[in-house]
């Protein structure tokens, strides 16, 4: 299929066409063998194994600094935050906090000197769920030797058929068999949430996980449609996160958009907020048109009420607004036992 983003009208129904549930779930197979291919796969999983690095105690909960173990011998440095609350029968309901572009990586969630908007892991933790809040590569703690914070040069060249993207999917999936492997977590309540940078990649993993039960994505949703930088997600000189999509869109060879990544979390709930001053994904009405055709779907498969969508005036930002009514969402569909 050859679909040029330049020539393309509009955004490709997700449901024209669909005759039943059943053929449903064939497109999202090839939606998702597409997705695989972009990416440049993923790699089979092992065991996974940590270790605590130190412990703080918290006023709500407990810290802990940990490392553990993700694919070709990497690995994850990460908060594991543990309520102070009594832990219910099954385990606490849980999260994988993902975090923005943000030099500090974890720290920018999950600490309280993190920015204002931005500690959704700390506040969602203070809430009574254990949290994750892992480093993602390029930030933090995994920046590299001699290599500035949100570059991948070192990484294409060592994996030149792999992707940033992957290299990220696999570490959350590897994070998620680590909350599932936890006597404090009930492995059947676990969601994920983050914004921007985090925020596509909650719904990344939700999209590959079937394990991950809810999501709130802030600032994340996007579209090649209507982008002024539609190459903002291939080739750069600093985080590039899907190479080959530069070469593709030159060629008119882009078969999909990121409505249709999104569509493979489906049925799952997923939260988005959408930010119409937001200087970095801006075309806030395709991405409206986006998360339109999502609730369709959504209806479509009988599941119209696990999904919400909210388009504001703000900025690039996670406002307390917003993150009030995405902790509800999640508490609806997850502490509560609701899905």
């Amino acid at each position: 299929m050859e679909v040029s983003d330049e020539k393309q009208v509009g955004l490709r129904s997700l449901i024209e066409g669909l005759q039943s549930q059943e053929e449903w779930a064939h497109k999202r197979a090839e939606i998702k063998q597409r997705w695989l291919h972009v990416m440049g796969g993923l790699p089979e999983r092992e065991l996974v194994s940590y270790e605590r690095l130190a412990t703080a105690e918290e006023a709500g909960h407990t810290r802990h600094h940990i490392r553990y173990r993700t694919a070709y011998g990497d690995q994850v440095t990460a908060y594991l935050l543990i309520p102070h609350t009594a832990m219910p029968p099954n385990g606490f309901p849980a999260i994988i906090a993902l975090h923005p572009t943000a030099n500090s990586g974890k720290d920018d969630i999950a600490l309280r000197s993190g920015r204002e908007g931005r500690r959704y892991a700390l506040e969602l933790a203070e809430r009574g769920y254990a949290v994750l809040a892992p480093d993602t590569i390029t930030a933090g703690e995994r920046k590299a030797n001699g290599e500035e914070f949100f570059h991948t040069a070192s990484f294409d060249r060592q994996y030149p058929t792999w992707s940033a993207v992957g290299k990220m999917l696999v570490d959350h999936l590897y994070g998620v068999d680590l909350l599932s492997s936890l006597a404090e977590v009930d492995a059947d309540r676990i969601g994920a949430i983050g914004h921007s940078l985090g925020g596509y990649n909650a719904y990344f993993l939700a999209g590959m996980d079937t394990r991950i039960k809810a999501a709130a994505v802030s600032c994340g949703l996007s579209t090649f449609q209507g982008d002024p930088d539609p190459n903002r997600w291939g080739k750069r000189d600093w985080f590039s996160h899907l190479p080959q999509l530069t070469e593709l869109r030159g060629e008119g060879l882009i078969d999909f958009d990121f409505h249709e990544i999104a569509a493979l979390a489906a049925p799952a709930p997923l939260f988005f907020w959408i930010a119409q001053q937001d200087q970095y994904m801006p075309h806030w009405q395709t991405i409206g048109e986006a998360a339109e055709q999502l609730h369709q779907l959504y209806d479509y498969l009988g599941a119209g009420s696990l999904f919400q969508s909210y388009i504001g005036t703000s900025a690039h930002d996670f406002p307390d607004e917003m993150r009030s009514l995405a902790y509800r969402f999640l508490d609806r569909m997850l502490a509560q036992g609701a899905h």
